[in-house]
């Protein structure tokens, strides 16, 4: 059903600043969901909170245009989480000696985690058990979440540490990556083992989608209530046969440039280019949307997506959450 990919750089139209583990094709088997810096929106900007906060960054990720190559991440120092609380740090003692600087910075560590911490409710990420400090160099990865290589029931929050110090992106990308959290979450997606187990054996993969009823976003089967599935009968159903087939092109090239002529075709049905690359990624933009900009009014697919989050009571009220946390907290 899904071609493997490690990662996925978006050329022309698709703009990228690489992707976290979480942008890594939620559709594919990969156990991680990577996502790139924002891209062009066409959702509006204009804020009804803290207007210079929230404009700005909803500014940032409609103009950032940064192309992408593929580099190798380095993983620093991983840390336990409990609560907002970090545990006794584990450190990748095979890392460089440029890259020692950035290993020892504890301090800037601890703010990118203090940051989310604050941002994000603790009772709405109580899945999270790991924090995990990497870097590809500057301009590329910027965050990302995954689940724990011992449960697929625990996930990690992932970030680049040489991209950090530029608030607007990541707290646009913060909030994208926690989109992922809430819509894959095992009360969200029933974790399927075998793919945990074998995550690169196609076979297993696709005997596993075609066991379950709903969607199928990598990590197991949504639930039938579950917000993307939700999400995926309402917006992805009469178009998912046609983005299967460009999602199946092996073809780097060949896939992005068929890649952005769905985007194109589609347009004002997603709320950016980059939602385009999948049903999962296609829900955490609209949510980080759905969180940083107005409420709509409806008049297009792309508007409609995120008044979908309108819907829910329980999101309604973590949005308030996550605004006041947001507007107290960004620098």
């Amino acid at each position: 059903m899904f071609t493997i990919r490690t990662s996925k750089v978006l050329i022309g139209t698709l703009t990228l600043l690489l992707t976290t583990l979480a942008c890594n094709a939620a559709t594919s088997m990969v156990q991680s969901d990577i996502t790139p810096s924002p891209s062009n929106s066409t959702v509006a900007t204009e804020q009804a909170y803290c207007p210079a906060v929230l404009g700005s960054i909803v500014d940032s990720a409609s103009t950032s245009e940064s192309y992408a190559t593929p580099h190798e991440e380095t993983l620093l120092v991983v840390y336990p989480v409990s609560g907002d609380a970090l545990g006794n740090p584990y450190y990748n003692e095979s890392v460089p000696a440029d890259l020692q600087d950035e290993q020892a910075n504890t301090s800037s560590q601890q703010a990118i985690w203090n940051y989310f911490t604050t941002i994000i409710p603790e009772k709405n990420r109580e899945f999270l058990t790991e924090y995990s400090v990497l870097t590809d160099g500057q301009g590329n990865l910027l965050a990302a979440v995954s689940q724990s290589f011992s449960d697929p029931t625990r996930w990690s929050l992932d970030v680049d540490i040489a991209d950090s110090q530029d608030y607007t992106n990541l707290t646009f990308t913060l909030i994208h990556e926690f989109g992922h959290l809430l819509t894959l979450n095992d009360e969200q997606v029933t974790p399927s083992i075998a793919v945990f187990d074998n995550p690169k054996d196609r076979e297993i993969y696709n005997k596993e989608a075609a066991q379950c009823p709903n969607y199928f976003p990598g990590e197991g089967c949504s639930e039938r209530d579950s917000y993307i599935n939700q999400y995926y009968q309402r917006f992805w159903m009469d178009k998912y046969a046609e983005w299967n087939q460009v999602d199946s092109i092996n073809d780097d090239y060949l896939y992005y440039e068929k890649l952005s002529e769905f985007y194109k075709k589609y347009q004002d049905q997603f709320v950016s280019d980059y939602a385009a690359t999948n049903p999962s990624e296609d829900i955490a933009e609209s949510w980080t949307y759905f969180i940083l900009a107005p409420k709509p009014q409806g008049t297009t697919i792309a508007e409609q997506k995120v008044l979908f989050f309108y819907e829910y009571p329980e999101l309604v009220q973590l949005r308030q959450e996550i605004l006041n946390n947001l507007c107290n907290a960004f620098p």
